[in-house]
């Protein structure tokens, strides 16, 4: 195994995301294409195509298992993606016991599961995430621009450029908790679509965000009939799915609103 992770993921072409093209497949197979022990000891398996979703966009990683027949499991505890392109599956290899293989070789094929318990709540809150930027523009602030969004269990936000009066914090909270449970009780499908810049700018309202080049295929994530938006992450099929919206805070700090929500579990 190499000692650096960067050369081959310099050297590597671009792992195909699977979970680009189906947000709710669990499963997928692919071939190991690298294996990797970092200084530290950490090891990666870096295969072709993975379902896994590798954290980023404020959304965690997923967990599960990579196997192969033989008996070999290695059980995924973080994903990421370096360079933009190579995505890395840490972990380490189960003890498979007496008679049967304990590690992958390159070009073999191996099945890809992930844990479907935590992939679903990780997909209702970011999911979450994007309803509340609808329901703020519902509520009457379209003209918040939204910032940073933190769909994690521990403590989910999202933060817009904009300032609520202290008078109005409370009504505001009530309304946006009001408008999520609502649209959440009427249901609506919640599609991902791989476009040429134009047509994605157009099924976004007409423009995209400036950090997104012009020459790119953007995915734009769409809730219902509402303008879609630019995400490389996973949500749920149906805003049902996210069940229920508490926002449980709204603060106002240095010209920046933060809504802070959770989802019932």
């Amino acid at each position: 195994m190499g000692t650096e992770a960067a050369a081959p993921a310099r050297a590597m072409g671009p792992t195909k995301l699977a979970y680009f093209d189906d947000m709710w497949a669990l499963s997928s197979t692919a071939t190991v294409v690298s294996l990797l022990q970092e200084e530290g000891g950490r090891r990666a398996v870096l295969v072709d195509s993975t379902v896994f979703y590798p954290q980023g966009g404020g959304q965690p990683a997923d967990t599960g298992v990579i196997s192969a027949g033989g008996g070999a499991r290695f059980i995924v505890d973080d994903v990421r993606m370096k360079d933009g392109v190579v995505v890395f599956h840490y972990g380490r290899f189960e003890d498979a016991g007496d008679g049967c293989n304990s590690g992958f070789s390159e070009g073999q094929s191996v099945s890809l599961e992930v844990d479907a318990e935590r992939r679903n709540l990780n997909s209702r809150l970011h999911s979450a995430g994007h309803l509340i930027d609808i329901c703020m523009s519902n509520i009457g602030l379209s003209h918040f621009d939204p910032g940073k969004g933190h769909h994690f269990p521990d403590g989910p936000f999202v933060e817009y450029k904009g300032v609520i009066p202290p008078d109005q914090l409370q009504d505001k909270k009530n309304e946006l908790e009001k408008e999520a449970n609502e649209l959440i009780t009427k249901g609506a499908k919640v599609l991902a679509y791989i476009l040429p810049y134009e047509e994605a700018a157009q099924l976004c309202g007409g423009a995209l965000p400036s950090y997104i080049s012009k020459d790119s295929t953007p995915r734009i994530v769409k809730f219902g009939d509402y303008p879609g938006g630019p995400c490389g992450g996973t949500h749920v099929a149906d805003i049902s799915i996210i069940n229920n919206i508490k926002v449980t805070n709204i603060r106002v700090k240095k010209g920046l609103t933060k809504v802070s929500y959770s989802v019932s579990l």
